[in-house]
């Protein structure tokens, strides 16, 4: 794909997943200098996606933003981020993140899915053939409760889940327990005898025990006594 404009952006998938889609919607009005949307596959591979799709053409001036419902670490984005009641974009070291987690959640909306539903069944009474067979919308009213019952359905679940991902942040215990000590495979350290290799995986084998020690069943319960009340609060679920 070549670049239109001096602007690209960047999103996650392919030119068939919703996060294309719904960009191209977005700006398909623009005339002037109109930003080139780019697939690029997996959030975990972007920094190596974006440095070849650069090296391919010559530009100096890289102008381009990521529009992705995760982040670029090796993580869900669900985490990176503690649930806020502000709705408006998040910063997170130098990308804004977006208020909710994944695309989808932008569709639950009580008024899109209601105009979606009447449209659709309009649909059906001009066209018999049409598949719909959901009726007409039974109001925004109704579909409201529906979405917020959902969402206190699945308090509890999000609750212990959050609660998990806070050991994970404060402890450091994602990191795996390394097998070499040079700063990369390929790299050979200075003294090969067994006694100094012996202390360099221990110091290695220590900081690994150090950063799980820390995982402890007090933080967890501590945490989940926190969510609880942040989810508890009705204005959160249903913002």
């Amino acid at each position: 794909m070549s670049v239109v404009g001096d602007k690209v952006i960047f999103c996650e998938g392919k030119q068939s997943s919703l996060d294309f889609r719904l960009i191209n919607k977005v700006i398909e009005n623009i005339s002037v200098n109109k930003p080139t949307i780019v697939p690029s596959g997996s959030k975990f591979t972007f920094s190596v996606f974006v440095e070849g799709y650069f090296s391919r053409i010559e530009t100096t001036n890289k102008k381009y933003i990521v529009f992705t419902f995760g982040t670029l670490r090796e993580r869900d984005r669900d985490f990176d981020i503690k649930p806020t009641d502000n709705i408006q974009l998040v910063k997170l070291g130098s990308m804004l993140l977006t208020h909710r987690a994944c695309v989808e959640n932008y569709l639950l909306n009580s008024d899109l899915i209601h105009n979606y539903w009447v449209t659709r069944y309009i649909e059906k009474q001009n066209n018999p053939i049409s598949r719909w067979g959901h009726g007409n919308s039974p109001g925004i009213t109704a579909i409201s409760t529906w979405i917020e019952q959902a969402a206190r359905s699945l308090q509890d679940y999000q609750v212990v889940r959050w609660a998990l991902a806070d050991l994970i942040e404060s402890s450091g215990s994602r990191q795996q327990l390394k097998t070499t000590w040079t700063g990369g495979s390929g790299k050979l350290p200075s003294s090969l005898t067994i006694l100094d290799c012996q202390t360099q995986a221990l110091m290695l084998v220590n900081q690994f025990q150090q950063a799980i020690n820390t995982v402890t069943e007090d933080r967890f319960l501590a945490s989940i006594a926190a969510y609880q009340q942040q989810f508890s609060r009705t204005h959160f679920l249903v913002r």
